[in-house]
This record gives C-alpha cells, structure tokens and sequence, in this order.
C-alpha cells in the first residue's frame, strides 16, 4: 500500500493525489466518476479516493491515463478547484479574521467516519462553507481509532454493533508538519504524566481541518485507547477526551503559529480552550489571571446544540479536580474559582452546592458571545440557562441563535446540480444560489416534475443496490435477494424517514397503527412507498427496539416491495436518499429537536417537508412549502403522541396522497409541482450553510474578534481596565440601594425618578434603567410576545447631603400602567457583553 509521497501516478494522473486528500470535493456531482473508472467495486464499498489510489494497479493507472474522458474529468476539476483558490472570498484578500473551529465530530466524508450524526455533519458543512466563502477557518478535533459504531441487523432486525478499525494509513488525511517540517506531536499533562498526542492533517481546499490522536507507541496501552471510541463510554475517559480537545487542541495552534482571533466552541465538549488560551495569553504578555479571561473571553464564541438540560456533558468536582488541577494552577485558579466556572450560578458568582461541573456553563463563563441553532432553541435555550443568570428575565439571558444550514454541493443530486445552474443567467455555480430564484420560479410544471422522477429513479436505483448488499451480507438466499434487487418503483409517491433512534425523536411514531401504514402503502390506485434508515446509540434500549420495529415492519409481506429499512445510515445513504424522495418525515416531541438539517438537505433538490412544529421547521413552515404535524405548544404523554400519529396519518391520506396524484391531461401533478416551486425558491436559500456562515461573520465573529483585539492591544491595558472594574462591582455591589421612586404623569408620558446610592461605586460603573416585561401579542401560528422595554435614566444630580447618591429620572409612553415598570441597576462598561460577562442586577423592591 502506497502513502502519498510514494504514489507514482502517470502523466495526466498527478492531480488525482491532491484530489483524493481534499474533502471539500467527497460530493456526488463532482468526483465520483472518477473514482469509479479506476475501481468501482471499491468505490461503491468505501467511497474512499484516497485508498483506491493508494491500492490501484501501476497498470491500471497506465490504461486509465489513456482515458480521454478521464483526463477531462480530472482537468476540469482542477480548473474548478483553482477558481475556487483564486477567488478572494467573502472578507476580500486580506480577511483581517482567523477562526479557530473546535468540534468533537466531523462528518465530511464516509472516507473519514470520525461522526455519529447531526453534529458533526453540521461541523463538516461549516468546514466546507467556510473554504468556499474563502473564510480563515482552521477546524479542530479528534481522530478515533474506531469512530463511531457501524450498524448490522440480526435476522430479527435487532441492532448489532461493529467497530471496524480506521487505519490512519488509508484515511485521506496526511501528519501534520511542524514549523521546522517534523512529524508533529504535542503534549498535555494528566495526573502522573505526560499524553502524547500525534496530529494529522485533513483538508478541505481552502480550509484545514487537524485532528489529534493520543494512539501513539510511547503512551500507555490505556492512554493510547483515550481516542479509540467518538464519545467513549466512561466518565474518566470522556473527560480527557474533552481535555485533549480543548487544550491539546490549542496546543496544536500554537506548533502552528497560528493566533486565532476566534475560537469557535461547536457545543461544550471543547471548554477546556478557554483555560488554554487564557493561560497562553498570560505567558505571552505577562498579564493578570483575571485581565487575560478578560481579553481571551472576548474572542470565545460557544454554539449550543442541546435541547434539555440533561444533554450536557457533566463531570463530578472530583474528577474535574484531578485531571483540570494542573491547569487550574497554572492560571492561579483555586478550586472554589475552577468549579464556579463550570456550576449554574445564581447570577452572583455563587453556585448551587452539590450540582456538578457542566462543560456548558465553562463555555458561557470563557465565552462573550453564544447561540442556539435555530430560532426556537434560541428561546429554549435562554430558558435552560437561566439558572446561571437567575435575576435576570429570560428574554435576555444572553444566548441567541443562528439557525443551522447545510451545504448544498454536498447534498444536491447531479440532477439537482444542473437544474440550479441552468436556471442561473450565466450558469453561475452553488456560491450564487441566493440569486437563483427568478430562473427557478421561471421553470416550468413539466420541467420540475421530470426533475424529480429523475431523482426518484436515482434513488431507486441505489436502494435496490444497497439492500441488495446488505441482505446478501445477512446469509439471504436466492429467492429474497432477487426481490432485495426489485424493491420500490420509481412512479410511486416516495416517503423518506430516517433518523437517530430515542425516544424524544419518537422515531417510531409513523408505526403507531401499522395496519393504517399498510393502507396508505398498499393502495392500489394511489401507492405509495417508504425508505427507512435509523440507528439507536449502543447503551439506548428504548432506541434498538425502534430500530428493530421499523425493521420488522420492512419485512412484513403485506409491504413487500413497498417498505424499506436500511441499515448503518450514513453520509452516502444521506446523498441518495435527501435528494431523492418526495417527501421527509420528521416527527419530534416539540421543543426537543434543537434544529435539525435532515429535512433541509431535501429543499434544493425538490423534495417536501412533513414534521412536527419544532426545530428549523418552526420558523420555515407555510402551508405553501410543505406541511406540518401539531401545534407550536408544548405536550407531553402518551395520549399526545397518539393524538399526533393521528395527525400525520390524516395529513398523508387528505393531503399529501391527493395532491401527488391530482394530474393534468399531460399527468403532470400541477399543485404538487406549485409546491416543489415555492419551497425551492423560499427555503433553499434561506437554509444554506453559505447564509448561516455569512450570519456567524456578521453577528459573531466580527464582533468577537474586534473585541479580542482592543482588550489586547497595548498591553492588554482594556484588559485590565475591565477586570478592575469587575473587581470593582464585586466588591461594592452589596452596598448598591434603591431609595425613593416617585411616579408622574404628564399628558401621554409617564415621569419616573429614583434616589439611588452607589456606595463605593463610580456612577459610569452601572447603568439605571426602568423595565417592563414583553407585552404578549397574538401572531398568526401561535402566541409570541412583544420584546421588553428598557429605558435608561438620565442622572439628574447628587441627593442634598448623601454621599455618592443621585436621583435619576427618565420619561417614557404612558400607554401602559406606569406600575408594569420596575427600576433596576445593571454593569455597565462600553467594551463589556452585559451579561453574559458580568451578571449583577439589582432590582428596586
């Protein structure tokens, strides 16, 4: 087996080592054909570039050099890709932005499985968007030696489990080099050693991606086993995971040289970075513990990914303790100082005794900026950290959000690819989709309905194949392998659903009356077909026996032909089956699906979105793009859940069906083909990974790194301005009162004043403010509320003969009754995030 720089390719052939190691180019429309002429037996097993030419014949490469088609093939992906290079990106040539993107998964490639689901795909779409938009964005992660598990079923369709080894030396991805070009390891300390940690490089055209892998030689045999599983069982083991993450992580920036203006946390697996970087900016400029989480916070930005409370990573103050104390010691941090950075605070500084260290809340401490991924898990998320900003009202619990996208190229079919560009004037490629639109509203009823049977068709044609292989995997015989080749039909009306097995994702909810799915599958005059994917977590039990239902349902004769499960669902499965059905199903328990992306990988390539009222789907849905399950409350039960599979039978049978067979004179389905429009042209778009990012840009990261930059320049002296200023407001908030508040009204305005005293308190170090609560207010789909009003008041003078007291007074609308509005005192410095920052509040009683 060849390593990259003992492959010797034939003229004609050299780009094909560069385009084997580039992940940005693991998609359908562009390479596959390739790979396919030079091995399609191992293409289709592996959809691995990299270890076909590491193990295709000399002689075989010598024949395809003579391959005309193959050469063009190959030519033309290289002029795409220097376009790609050349192009001055989103920020210009000179970016004045570098990103530092930490995740403990990245699903790019089937040929790297280093992820188990949304969350790393999520990562691999930001990596990939981020080199398209030619952003400065370096990721960072970990390699595991066995991933995550692939999934098996027995013959009763129960889920079996296998854990296949990932050779690094046929993953595309290389050693990472240091400054002076050696094979690059760093270091972190554990409690009685040293953890060496070996780094690999992965890339993604513009973007790096670098991994770290504690599998070396010199570490011990259970050391070297710390990165052998994605999420490994065990709290000790997890821990360290997320320690390496963080601050090996960091350390790899460092060998680098390289000094990211942000570090983007994905989730709160990477915390640990906020010591790291504080603790390197404490060397670097000598400055106080307190002034460089000052200056390094400034530049930490935390996405949340989690639903509920639960779902966060949380260790005992034991385990942080023993393997976080080095670290701890190296900033000055006591162990009181260490855990309160990871404790649900009461707003104060002050945690709840016998809760545990949650990675999250290091996040929020070590971080000025953070966000959900789409608008309703902003909102549950304000609810969920609450507790570490008690006082203050939800609305301003300081986490917003940015709803998650997905990155076209790699979910859009070929066919899909070449109906966006030639509704483009100019046949404009993936980076011009917002401008797409008109060429799309422009095609016609019978263009867009050949598109999708073309899609369908594809799609057929890849399920037959793959159930093909996984029964003749199981031991089949003749008879059920023939008709494992002959499932589906690529005229009938397509349902997708495929997810991970639990319980809040109700992933069985479409088999709560099976014999009802039989009928709307079995119609003779209206047939309908479904393609089913899912796996449960190992430890999930609830999660296997769903599995095990819908793979028992597939098999029923009753559906033979019409109903089919698909195991180990994976990145190509997802390729194949978004792009092809004409219809995704989702059905969460509202609030619990955070966002979400399945369902928009389906949106540019014509398909259409059924599903409960809950992530990303919440802020897309109009009865002209899809249809919805439920309402935008929050329900719980059993009763609900039969309620709702109700609803979702009744949608399919009154709605979806008819609609999909309501033909023309040509057969063309017009309303559905009305539908394919307006959900093509209003949601892609608006759900692509190029406007999630362009949002990061402008709401987050820009803000972030202007910030990181003036705490930093001259010698951190913002830095430690703010940090004396904190010192000063914890020092002096208990003296901080309220005295009198007199209220009058003058024609439509409402006058109030307050006495207020300060204490030891500078009057620029706080900010008086009368508040009121959002107004509620009635919307089309459901109740939202109004946001808060927040006055400051104006300080008018001292009180007679107090010491630094002072009467404050604002005017405001007396279209409400003046006793909604309650004065309060809040932090207040101009280069602060208040409050995510600094939490104090007073409110007048």
């Amino acid at each position: 087996m060849k390593r990259y720089s003992t492959l010797n390719l034939p003229s004609g052939l050299e780009g094909l080592a560069d385009l084997a190691l580039d992940l940005r180019w693991t998609v359908r429309q562009t390479t596959d054909k390739i790979w396919e002429m030079l091995d399609p037996e191992a293409w289709e097993k592996t959809k691995n570039p990299y270890l076909i030419l590491q193990n295709v014949s000399q002689a075989r490469l010598e024949e395809a050099a003579r391959d005309s088609s193959l050469i063009k093939e190959i030519t033309s992906w290289q002029e795409k890709r220097s376009r790609l290079i050349e192009d001055p990106g989103l920020l210009g040539k000179d970016p004045q932005l570098s990103v530092a993107y930490f995740s403990m998964e990245f699903g790019l490639s089937e040929a790297l499985p280093i992820y188990s689901g949304g969350l790393g795909i999520l990562a691999g779409d930001h990596l990939k968007t981020a080199s398209d938009l030619g952003l400065p964005v370096t990721g960072v992660g970990l390699l595991y030696q066995q991933g995550y598990f692939r999934q098996l079923l027995n013959q009763d369709g129960s889920q079996v489990e296998a854990f296949p080894y990932n050779d690094p030396e046929t993953l595309p991805m290389l050693p990472a080099k240091d400054k002076d070009g050696s094979r690059l390891r760093v270091r972190i300390n554990l409690p009685g050693r040293s953890l060496i940690l070996r780094v690999w490089q992965v890339n993604i055209c513009r973007v790096n991606l670098y991994l770290l892998d504690s599998n070396d030689p010199m570490n011990s045999p259970w050391d070297r086993a710390i990165t052998a599983n994605l999420y490994s069982p065990g709290q000790e083991r997890r821990l360290i995971q997320e320690i390496v993450l963080g601050i090996g992580g960091w350390k790899v920036l460092e060998a680098l040289g390289q000094e990211p203006d942000v570090c983007h946390l994905n989730e709160g697996h990477a915390a640990f970075v906020v010591l790291a970087r504080a603790y390197s900016f404490m060397k670097k400029t000598g400055s106080s513990m307190q002034a460089a989480l000052w200056a390094t916070r400034a530049g930490n930005v935390f996405t949340t990914h989690t639903p509920v409370e639960a779902g966060f990573d949380r260790f005992s103050h034991s385990l942080v303790e023993k393997y976080a104390r080095f670290y701890a010691d190296l900033l000055g941090l006591s162990h009181s100082d260490l855990m309160n950075l990871g404790m649900a605070g009461n707003g104060n500084g002050q945690h709840k005794d016998g809760s545990l260290f949650t990675m999250a809340h290091l996040a929020l401490s070590g971080c000025s900026h953070a966000n959900g991924v789409s608008r309703l898990h902003g909102r549950i998320s304000r609810r969920i950290f609450q507790t570490r900003f008690s006082r203050w009202p939800e609305d301003e619990v300081p986490v917003g959000y940015v709803t998650n996208g997905v990155h076209i190229p790699t979910w859009d079919s070929p066919a899909a690819q070449k109906l966006w560009t030639d509704a483009c004037p100019g046949g404009c490629g993936p980076e011009g989709i917002d401008y797409w639109k008109e060429g799309i509203r422009a095609k016609s009823d019978e263009e867009l309905w050949c598109f999708r049977a073309e899609a369908r068709r594809d799609l057929v044609e890849y399920v037959r194949r793959r159930n093909y292989r996984q029964h003749k995997e199981r031991g089949a015989g003749p008879e059920e392998l023939k008709i494992a080749r002959h499932v589906l039909s690529p005229n009938i009306l397509t349902l997708g659903f495929a997810r991970r097995a639990t319980a809040y994702k109700r992933t069985d909810l479409l088999l709560k009356d099976p014999r009802r799915l039989i009928a709307i599958l079995a119609n003779s005059q209206r047939p309908v077909q479904l393609v089913m994917a899912a796996k449960a977590h190992p430890a999930d039990g609830v999660g296997k026996e769903m599995v095990k239902k819908m793979a028992a349902f597939a098999s029923m004769p009753e559906v033979s032909g019409r109903a089919v499960f698909l195991s180990d669902y994976d990145i190509d499965l997802a390729q194949h089956l978004q792009p092809g059905v004409d219809v995704w199903i989702n059905t969460p328990r509202r609030p619990n699906e955070a966002c979400g992306t399945s369902g928009m990988k389906v949106l540019a390539n014509g398909g259409l979105n059924l599903s409960n009222l809950d992530g990303w789907w919440d802020e897309a849905y109009e009865p002209e793009v899809g249809w919805c399950i439920g309402d935008d409350l929050e329900h719980c039960g059993p009763k609900r859940d039969e309620e709702e599979a109700e609803m979702l039978y009744r949608r399919l049978e009154e709605k979806v069906v008819p609609l999909f067979y309501e033909r023309d004179e040509a057969g063309i389905p017009k309303g559905w083909t009305a539908m394919v429009r307006s959900s093509m042209i209003r949601l892609t778009p608006r759900f692509s990974s190029e406007r999630m990012m362009k949002e990061y840009v402008e709401r987050i990261y820009q803000p972030a790194a202007v910030a990181y930059r003036k705490r930093s320049a001259d010698g951190a002296k913002l830095a430690h301005e703010l940090a004396a200023w904190q010192e000063r407001l914890n020092d002096g908030w208990k003296d901080l009162r309220f005295g009198r508040l007199t209220t009058s009204r003058e024609g439509d305005l409402w006058t109030f004043t307050a006495e207020v005293y300060l204490g030891e308190l500078l009057p620029d170090d706080v900010r008086v403010e009368i508040y009121a609560d959002p107004m509620p207010k009635k919307e089309s789909r459901g109740e939202s509320r109004e946001g808060a009003e927040k006055h400051v008041m104006a300080r008018l003078g001292p009180i007679a003969a107090a010491v630094n007291g002072f009467i404050f007074q604002v005017k405001v609308s007396g279209e409400r009754p003046a006793g909604d509005y309650t004065p309060r005192i809040v932090p207040y410095h101009p280069e602060a995030f208040i409050p995510i920052e600094e939490a104090h509040i007073l409110w007048m009683r």
